[in-house]
């Protein structure tokens, strides 16, 4: 099987803009990248594809392929998908507290497709064993119009419910997320220039 990351560094996350500069946001999106490899990697997963716009945002270490591509988000997963004959895992690259126990849960499924809900009604995790027979319509509600796609398709469906895996890294309130269950290298770079205030009720980030 393989698994392709979809990827943005340039001026990415701009909803962190208010707690991290855009160079800080491109340091950090890298540091989710790579937690998110070694998760993949640490299952055994050897074929590992990160689709791009630009191949130079790519770290020079990172065992990947890296495939460039001009179109947007789902023009790219749905050509890339057209070329696939094995089963897919395609994976946000800002989940860095996805670990492998959740990788080999969703790959391990008797299901055709397995789905993990984002927040706000998202996706965050695609698993396909027949990846001909599915098209991606990310952005919006994307989370129900994935699984209406997958049982049009007569996919049999699984979700797959785990707050990790759910909690994708777009808000500063995230950053705390990681502070809390973060274990690699994000962890590290949330570390260095934040804590977590505890001082009034719902935690929050701290400079």
């Amino acid at each position: 099987m393989r698994a392709v990351i979809p990827y943005k560094k340039t001026k990415a996350k701009s909803r962190l803009s208010s707690v991290l500069t855009l160079k800080e946001r491109e340091e950090f999106v890298e540091s989710m990248l790579k937690d998110v490899v070694n998760t993949l990697s640490d299952n055994q997963i050897k074929n590992i594809d990160v689709l791009t716009t630009t191949s130079n945002s790519i770290p020079d270490n990172l065992d990947v392929n890296v495939i460039t591509s001009e179109y947007g988000l789902n023009e790219a997963i749905n050509s890339y998908l057209k070329n696939i004959q094995e089963p897919i895992l395609i994976i946000m690259a800002d989940l860095p507290l996805v670990k492998s126990n959740h990788i080999t849960d969703i790959i391990n499924t008797k299901k055709d497709v397995v789905i993990v809900p984002g927040k706000g009604g998202g996706t965050n995790i695609i698993y396909l064993k027949k990846p001909e027979k599915f098209t991606v319509k990310y952005y919006g509600s994307s989370f129900l119009t994935h699984c209406n796609i997958a049982k049009k398709n007569l996919n049999t469906v699984e979700i797959y419910d785990s707050f990790m895996a759910s909690t994708d890294i777009d808000e500063p309130n995230d950053l705390v997320e990681i502070l809390l269950h973060g274990q690699g290298l994000s962890r590290e770079y949330i570390e260095k220039k934040f804590k977590i205030d505890d001082s009034k009720g719902r935690l929050k980030l701290k400079c």
